[in-house]
């Protein structure tokens, strides 16, 4: 097994582990984070939707090798100590979440669409395919919307 190395929001971790190892193990087997979840294995439902340089992965289908020397992002790195982020404040004052299983992934994917789109529309929301079994769609478009105002 080879190490790899990564900044895991915002501190440097290192790691032992096969290559294709899929980063979703990497981050909730070997280094605790329990944010991400796993729903599909196979990049659909995308619970486990984190951020790599930024960018919107599925950690669920990123191979640990492709993240060395890169910067992962999950829920857990979102808020700035006890300060929500904008999307996760909105999540709240929206009452978003029922069974609460999708919503990291969702809040990610939403976090994601703001950095690419400021003051995204109903289609660009919508466009997000992360899946929720309640159906919480309609609130999450209205937290979307929220964050946004928000300037984030």
């Amino acid at each position: 097994m080879r190490s790899y190395s990564f900044t895991l929001n915002g501190r440097q971790v290192t790691v032992q582990a096969p290559a294709d190892m899929p980063l979703l193990w990497v981050l909730r087997d070997l280094l605790g984070v329990t944010g991400p979840k796993y729903g599909c294995g196979v990049g659909v439902c995308r619970a486990c939707t984190s951020h790599l340089d930024g960018a919107e992965i599925q950690p669920c289908v990123v191979p640990v090798a492709d993240c060395a020397n890169r910067a992962v992002t999950t829920i857990e790195g979102l808020a700035d100590g006890d300060t929500l982020h904008p999307v996760q404040q909105a999540w709240m004052d929206c009452d978003v979440a029922q069974c609460g299983f999708c919503q990291p992934g969702q809040i990610m994917a939403a976090t994601a669409l703001l950095k690419r789109t400021s003051h995204p529309t109903d289609a660009d929301i919508d466009a997000i395919e992360n899946i929720c079994r309640c159906g919480t769609y309609a609130r999450i478009r209205e937290a979307i919307k929220k964050a946004a105002e928000s300037g984030d």
